[in-house]
């Protein structure tokens, strides 16, 4: 006999690996020679013959199967030929036992000149295993493919092998984040000792199944009183007649550990081979059934859950929202719905960068979860709304929880060392009084919170049925001004053009000249009439059309001035208001040098009038198409100075080269003595960086004499002209208007 526990004849390949494989093999395994001499036998075929290895060697085998009547030659021959095949079935005869029925296969082998017969055998019992756990793997596999839960699946496996093995006693452990096991199934073992082995740190000397998880290999504990490795936990498991366990790591396909199969016996002793082949099966099904949950997990967490805050997307809320308000329509409780939206997010983004606004998002978020109880549900639309769907809450207690929202908020919060406040507009809609549906309800929230944002931010509105007059308003306005767009670039004619560009004179208050015209938009709707600027030039922002209407208004008044030139109107030069938006592309500083050169205009005539806002931002490709704009010799003025997030530091950092004062500060200049220390300030910060200051919005001689006095340099305002179109303008500057234009030609430049 050999080292590996194998019974073989000389004539047989002393291979290491096929010596293993024989001795380890699960069916009994013999090697014949012609005359039906025994030449080899593993393990398996002694203990099913009930006969020594060493003493099965030139035994003739037709002396321990009957073969039902056929003689050995015949075997041998149709093993050989396949026109015979032998048989398929026998009688082991077996010492001081009755005949054991066996399943019979047959390999012919040669090796040069030597010529053997393999059998290889298995009894009746050994075959019904086998159909056992073929059918325990397809029952599995049919299971998770059913979309089964993964407690399911698992615990029907361990009742399964329980069912083939009613000796042992079944566990599937699982490692969770924290390293720690936790029992997935384990329907058989005592409730006590599964809550005690539940949430034990994986480790070399936990039992067998932490070992097993830890080592990344079976452990056997034969005997569980005398094992080592369970000694602070063994009191358990023997006081409810646990004696033995024999425990397999399950891997993952990236050999990532994933938890542990155990088989527990109630006596000591070893594994049977049976109990190995059953294991073995479990293990590659517990893997494939934890790796698809997992798999089923991730997907539902992608088509279900936000993947920057974790929060439930909208697809997830409208879910529960529908379900909800099902409810609510048997059982007549309210149902409401809070829509948030950070204020002034867009500049974080802007001016500090995505990542920062990413953190700001995720710290909202948590600061949120924090105030909804069990049964709401706080959801994540994108960007930056959020909406919490409250079920069973009414007006009056969503108003409490709106105040505790703004509060909780507005608690400042240090991201990449800059210190932040956040706040955000709630808009709030009730069922059943503002709407019926998830759809109603979304839209009218999200009206009360953009009623909430015009009305100053930081603050909650409920929704009113004007809102909804008013949100239908602005889609039909999106559409209207989508539609003139498209009219205006497609050169309809001039009477039919449904934008106009009006002038208003911007005038040097010492010596009285006019310095420049400023290009103001206009819209006549068929049928809404003139619409303020003031409410459709924020919707083009909104909705994406603020690049085409500014590219628009700079072709054409560039165009225009051009035109006064040519005709000998004395137009100094003229100011352009361009979007924050527009920079963004890039291509600005090209546009500007095309418009110029194709109408002959010098670029120090030119002014582009730009927001505080676009000041403040990092990105690069801004502050390039700044720089740019200045080396072409554009001036850059700051619009209505003093009303966003006004820094000296900025006005240092950029190219700019003129102020302009907002109207709000200039309109009671002469009426509130507190304007006029503002006012002061800014033209003395203007004085002192060397840029010139225009006040906006100068209406009265009053206004207009204490500016100058202050030193300011221009003025804009009804006081010396309203906006008007090209020719009044024209008009303008040869009657009302000629005195602006009659001054010392040293005087009348363009800054």
């Amino acid at each position: 006999m050999d080292s590996a526990g194998t019974a073989l004849d000389d004539r047989l390949p002393s291979d290491r690996l096929l010596r293993a494989t024989a001795a380890q093999w699960s069916a009994a395994l013999v090697w014949t020679s012609a005359d039906g001499t025994i030449v080899g036998a593993n393990p398996g075929f002694a203990r099913l013959a009930g006969i020594p290895l060493d003493a099965l060697i030139g035994r003739p085998l037709p002396g321990l199967l009957d073969f039902g009547g056929r003689d050995w030659q015949a075997v041998w021959d149709g093993a050989q030929e396949n026109d015979h095949p032998p048989p398929g079935t026998a009688a082991l005869r077996v010492p001081r036992r009755d005949p054991v029925p066996v399943d019979l296969h047959w390999q012919h082998l040669t090796d040069g000149d030597d010529v053997l017969l393999l059998c290889e055998m298995r009894d009746f019992e050994e075959r019904e295993r086998a159909e056992a756990v073929a059918r325990l793997q397809q029952n599995v596999l049919e299971l998770v493919a059913a979309g089964r839960s993964l407690k399911q699946v698992l615990d029907f496996l361990c009742r399964q092998v329980e069912a083939c093995a009613p000796e042992v006693a079944c566990s599937v452990m699982l490692r969770d984040d924290e390293n720690r096991m936790r029992v997935a199934a384990a329907p058989s073992l005592p409730v006590v000792y599964a809550n005690a082995i539940d949430g034990l740190a994986i480790g070399p000397d936990v039992g067998c199944c932490g070992s097993a998880m830890s080592r990344g290999e079976a452990v056997m504990s034969v005997d569980i009183a005398e094992d080592p490795r369970w000694a602070p936990y063994r009191e358990v498991p023997l006081a409810h007649g646990l004696a033995a366990c024999w425990s397999n790591p399950i891997k993952g396909r990236d050999a990532r550990m994933l938890g542990s199969f155990a088989l527990y016996y109630r006596e000591r002793r070893p594994a049977a081979p049976f109990h190995r082949r059953l294991v073995e099966a479990c293990v590659h099904l517990c893997a494939l059934a934890i790796e698809h949950d997992r798999a089923r997990a991730e997907i539902n967490r992608l088509a279900y859950f936000d993947t920057l805050t974790g929060l439930p997307n909208r697809q997830l809320l409208a879910d529960r929202a529908t379900a909800a308000l099902a409810l609510a329509g048997r059982t007549r409780q309210p149902v409401t719905l809070m829509f948030l939206d950070i204020d002034r997010f867009k500049t974080v983004n802007d001016s500090l960068g995505h990542a920062v606004g990413d953190r700001l998002l995720v710290e909202v978020a948590t600061r949120l979860e924090r105030l909804f109880i069990e049964g709401d549900t706080l959801a994540r639309l994108g960007g930056d709304e959020f909406v919490a769907l409250l079920p069973g809450c009414d007006a009056a207690h969503a108003s409490l929880l709106a105040e505790r929202v703004l509060a909780t908020l507005s608690v400042p919060l240090t991201v990449a060392d800059l210190t932040l406040t956040p706040t955000a507009s709630i808009g709030i809609a009730v069922h059943p009084d503002d709407g019926m549906d998830f759809d109603t309800l979304l839209r009218q929230a999200d009206a009360a919170m953009y009623r909430a944002k015009q009305a100053g931010r930081n603050r909650c509105h409920f929704f009113r049925r004007d809102m909804n007059e008013q949100a239908v308003r602005r889609l039909e306005m999106e559409a209207a001004l989508r539609e003139a767009l498209d009219r205006q670039e497609a050169g309809c004619p001039d009477d039919e053009a449904p934008f106009e560009l009006h002038y208003q004179p911007q005038v040097r208050l010492k010596p009285h000249c006019l310095h420049r015209v400023e290009a103001l938009i206009r819209w006549t709707h068929p049928r809404w009439g003139a619409v303020s600027p003031v409410e459709f030039v924020p919707l083009a922002e909104e909705c994406g059309l603020i690049d085409r209407l500014d590219s628009w208004v700079l072709q054409t008044s560039v165009a225009q001035l051009g035109r006064w030139r040519a005709a000998g109107v004395p137009v100094p030069g003229l100011a352009v208001n361009v979007s924050a938006v527009r920079f963004a592309r890039g291509d600005l500083p090209d546009q500007v040098r095309a418009a110029l050169a194709a109408n002959g205009i010098p670029a120090n005539d030119l002014t582009l009038e730009i927001t505080e806002r676009l000041m403040m931002t990092e990105e690069v490709g801004v502050h390039d198409a700044l720089d740019a704009l200045h080396a072409l010799g554009v001036t850059l003025s700051i619009d209505d100075f003093g009303t966003g997030y006004s820094s000296l530091s900025y006005l240092k950092r950029f190219p700019v080269g003129e102020l302009k004062i907002d109207r709000s500060f200039v309109k009671e200049l002469d009426i509130d003595a507190a304007n006029r220390p503002l006012v002061r300030a800014i033209i003395q910060i203007g004085e002192a960086l060397g840029l010139t200051v225009v006040a906006e919005g100068v209406e009265r001689e009053a206004q207009h004499l204490m500016l100058e006095a202050e030193g300011c340099a221009i003025g804009q305002g009804y006081r010396f002209a309203r906006p008007m179109p090209a020719a009044a303008l024209a008009d303008w500057l040869r009657g009302e208007g000629k005195h602006w234009v009659e001054c010392p030609a040293d005087a009348c430049f363009s800054i």
